[in-house]
């Protein structure tokens, strides 16, 4: 890791099995609006695609990394892996998505990286059990979950525990 503040945590998301998810029984539950906190204050270039940022849009290439800690925050969501229209490309995203009555509900975290009017052309589901993660995929999860555990462990009273 080069990041120090992630020391520690380097393994966390291997240690919780091939489901990237942490163990409930230990991690209390924590506010979406906390983690997006958390989440902001740990995005840079070493967590971002191909270490691709852009001034004014912290969400930008933070997709896969922030999708992979959701689902550790909430296993109950999936990680949907889709198609987005900007209106001037065709974009691969990912987001975390779950079903409630039926219906597909989704957490997105980092769309706001996308201009307004840009819409979802399709997706597919990620197999949990074998996500197919290269080594910088998984150093970027890592890195973002270390972060986001070391950012609500100073900053947050729903800190997991």
């Amino acid at each position: 890791m080069a990041d120090g503040r992630a020391a520690g945590y380097a393994c966390v998301m291997e240690q919780q099995g091939a489901s990237g998810t942490g163990d409930q029984s230990t991690t209390k539950p924590i506010e979406v609006s906390t983690l997006v906190r958390a989440l902001e204050a740990s995005w840079d270039h070493l967590t971002a695609f191909r270490g691709d940022t852009r001034a004014g849009n912290p969400a930008f290439g933070q997709c896969y990394p922030t999708s992979r800690v959701v689902q550790w925050f909430y296993p109950e969501y999936e990680i949907a892996k889709g198609e987005i229209w900007t209106g001037a490309s065709l974009e691969e995203h990912y987001w975390n998505v779950r079903r409630v009555h039926g219906e597909d509900e989704f957490l997105d975290l980092s769309w706001r990286q996308f201009p307004s009017g840009s819409t979802i052309r399709g997706f597919s589901l990620l197999d949990r059990q074998a996500p197919g993660d290269s080594v910088r995929a998984k150093d970027r999860c890592a890195l973002l979950l270390g972060r986001v555990l070391f950012y609500l462990s100073r900053h947050s009273k729903d800190s997991p525990s």
